[in-house]
């Protein structure tokens, strides 16, 4: 079975040699990654955030970079700056915490919106502009960002045009009690992460980003994709529907997840089990339907059980 694995699967695979039992949130990460897109991790602290991070780079032979975002963070520390050399009598660019490829943004929600508006023209354009020049981040590229769903003392929420850059919203949830007790074993003598080997390099990453796009989607399955976004729309629960960029990353979602799969193809099911992590996050539900305990989540899974599917 392990012999028969996809590039993408042999990822996932690894990092559950160093995560237990969390191969559904890897799966979605790794996917991520493939559609060239970002992921939002909201989850109580101490679950594996960053540690899933770190294993993926790993995994990849990747850079990887941290930031701890506090409210004295500077939208400079995110994108870098110029200083003069009085050696040369230039200005001279010093790289942000931006310049690497995985980059995880560690509670992004707790950073003054100004600095949280820095990460928008490098999720979005893979490049940040400073004091007019435009420099290109390396390739590939991810951010990672992290928020806790409990404490909201001190944070600043995501605005709408943040959340809608990102790909995905997952969740990682509490380990089960044998997963706990193999974990407590893992970790007994040393930390597995020193010791994990990258088993895709750089270069066939960026031949499998290039095979996503080739994938097919039937006219057809692309007509379900946009039935699903046009229902947000008409939602009585929703203030604002999805937008364009959502049907977007639906479709680039699916033809990652047919290749993680080893397909050239979309089905039907690549849309549908992706909706909730794709979609959910970008819609603006109704202050009374919030009241009534409506979630996005909820608004989603409602959808795709009355869209017909395509035959």
């Amino acid at each position: 079975m392990k012999e028969n694995l996809t590039a993408l699967q042999k990822i996932v695979d690894n990092i559950s040699k160093i995560i237990v039992g969390k191969e559904g949130p890897a799966k979605l990460l790794v996917i991520s990654m493939a559609a060239s897109g970002h992921v939002l991790i909201e989850d109580v602290p101490g679950i594996g955030k960053t540690t899933m991070a770190y294993a993926m780079a790993k995994s990849l032979g990747l850079t990887f970079n941290r930031i701890q975002f506090t409210p004295d963070i500077l939208p400079s520390d995110i994108t870098g700056f110029t200083i003069y050399n009085q050696k040369t009598n230039e200005f001279e660019y010093r790289p942000g915490i931006v310049m690497g490829n995985i980059i995880l943004a560690d509670e992004i929600n707790r950073t003054s919106p100004k600095t949280q508006a820095s990460m928008l023209e490098v999720m979005e354009e893979r490049q940040v502009t400073v004091d007019g020049k435009t420099y290109k981040v390396p390739d590939p590229f991810m951010v990672v960002a992290t928020q806790n769903p409990v404490e909201y003392m001190g944070t600043y929420p995501l605005p709408e045009a943040q959340l809608d850059r990102f790909l995905m919203k997952i969740t990682i949830g509490y380990p089960s009690k044998q997963e706990e007790m193999d974990m407590l074993y893992r970790f007994k003598n040393n930390n597995p992460l020193n010791d994990l080997e990258p088993v895709v390099t750089r270069e066939e990453l960026c031949e499998l980003k290039d095979k996503v796009k080739e994938v097919r989607v039937d006219r057809s399955l692309a007509g379900y994709v946009i039935d699903i976004i046009s229902a947000s729309r008409r939602n009585e629960h929703v203030l604002l529907g999805l937008s364009p960029r959502a049907s977007l990353c639906l479709f680039r979602a699916a033809q990652a997840k047919a290749l993680y799969e080893g397909r050239d193809y979309v089905i039907p099911e690549d849309i549908r089990d992706l909706a909730v992590p794709v979609l959910s996050h970008r819609l603006i539900i109704k202050q009374e339907s919030k009241i009534k305990n409506i979630t996005g989540e909820k608004v989603i899974f409602e959808i795709i059980q009355k869209t017909k599917i395509p035959v």
